[in-house]
């Protein structure tokens, strides 16, 4: 049964949904968030006859999710996708208001990722009005603050589930099997106050939190060295920021410095503490004198997902129907929703559009792209979801 993707129809919703502002209020404090945004998305899938329901987490933040049943006793699939953005204040295009040159839609967010959403739901759409007959349910999953510290996919896990799932990611309409995850450490450096004249009497904090930096180096250049992974490369730390001191003629007692450490498949978060200690603890049993304490406080899994897995299997071969080759398989440099999801035990693959400038001063998708994703993924629903 043919699934027919209506270009315009697409190329309009997703000029709709760059013209509602959303950004994260987390990441700029006069960003309004997803309400407005989600409460749009949630009435058009209404409208297209679909279960849905919308979800707030807090005044700015909230969840929609729309579900097309099918018959029973099929697989189901998730196609999820985030609704914020980052900040639009440094663009140099206008933000919400998407103009559209060189097959491209510009705007905040075309590629990151209100594309992806636009393309998701003309792909169910699209399947919902050919009656395709599907056993399993497609469900539809439209998060919050995936941006910040994605509260939205962490609460839908929570409570939805499924046999797999697609995360719209912009992947220039790659499979994305992998990426890194993160560690975010907090090192507290103390000093001794004293009089800028009397160095007897202080301990430089910002000094000695020198000395953390230089260890930070050495473990930068150590991480350099190790086993690559073969799609993401190495590991990575780099600091991020520092903060100490009081006033010129004054010893500082404190320092603190955040660093952030990136992480492989297979890395855990005990063996980060455990690596941040031990680098610690080379500098007080170097000097007596040096004190200091570390803590992680935010940690996000890296992802990878086996190329076997069903999923991935019906979404190549739908790649492969829809541009008549084989799609490429790529690694994601920064962290997504998709390690939710597969921790959450389902298993996950990234897929989306063609675009550039994601968080930069010109962001726009390439609508080809996006015609050619709804495409593959209403296939891949009608293929996987069909038993």
């Amino acid at each position: 049964m043919k699934v027919t993707v209506n270009r315009e129809e697409l190329v309009q919703l997703v000029q709709e949904l760059i013209r509602i502002d959303s950004v994260n209020p987390y990441l700029d404090p006069d960003g309004p968030g997803e309400v407005a945004v989600a409460r749009f998305i949630a009435q058009r899938l209404a409208a297209s006859g679909l279960e849905v329901e919308l979800i707030p987490l807090n005044e700015t933040a909230c969840n929609v999710v729309a579900i097309l049943r099918g018959t029973g006793g099929g697989k189901s699939l998730m196609l999820n996708g985030h609704m914020d953005t980052v900040s639009a204040k440094r663009m140099s295009i206008p933000p919400f208001e998407p103009t559209i040159a060189d097959g491209k839609i510009y705007g905040r967010g075309s590629q990151d990722m209100k594309g992806s959403l636009g393309a998701m739901i003309v792909a169910v759409e699209a399947v919902a009005a050919a009656k395709v007959p599907l056993a399993g349910d497609v469900i539809l999953t439209f998060v919050a603050d995936e941006e910040f510290k994605s509260i939205g996919t962490e609460a839908l896990v929570q409570s939805y589930s499924a046999d797999a799932a697609i995360c719209c990611e912009p992947s220039d309409l790659q499979i994305g099997v992998v990426h890194r995850g993160f560690a975010w450490v907090k090192c507290e450096v103390l000093g001794k106050a004293a009089h800028g004249s009397r160095p007897n009497e202080g301990i430089d904090a910002i000094v000695h939190a020198g000395r953390v930096l230089c260890e930070l180096e050495k473990l930068s250049q150590t991480l350099a060295q190790q086993s690559a992974h073969p799609i993401l490369g190495t590991a990575s730390v780099h600091a991020s920021l520092i903060q100490g001191g009081t006033e010129l003629s004054t010893y500082p007692d404190y320092c603190r410095i955040d660093w952030e450490r990136r992480t492989l498949p297979g890395e855990t978060e005990a063996e980060v503490a455990r690596e941040t200690e031990t680098l610690l603890e080379r500098l007080r049993t170097a000097d007596e004198q040096f004190r200091a304490s570390a803590e992680l406080t935010f940690w996000r899994e890296p992802f990878e997902v086996s190329q076997d897995e069903p999923i991935f299997l019906a979404l190549q071969a739908a790649c492969k129907q829809r541009m008549g080759t084989s799609p490429g398989i790529c690694g994601f440099s920064g962290w997504t929703d998709a390690a939710l999801l597969q921790a959450a035990g389902i298993p996950t693959v990234l897929f989306g559009p063609v675009g550039a400038g994601l968080h930069a001063a010109a962001e726009y998708v390439e609508i080809d792209s996006l015609v050619d994703m709804s495409h593959i993924l209403a296939q891949t629903i009608c293929d996987f979801c069909k038993d």
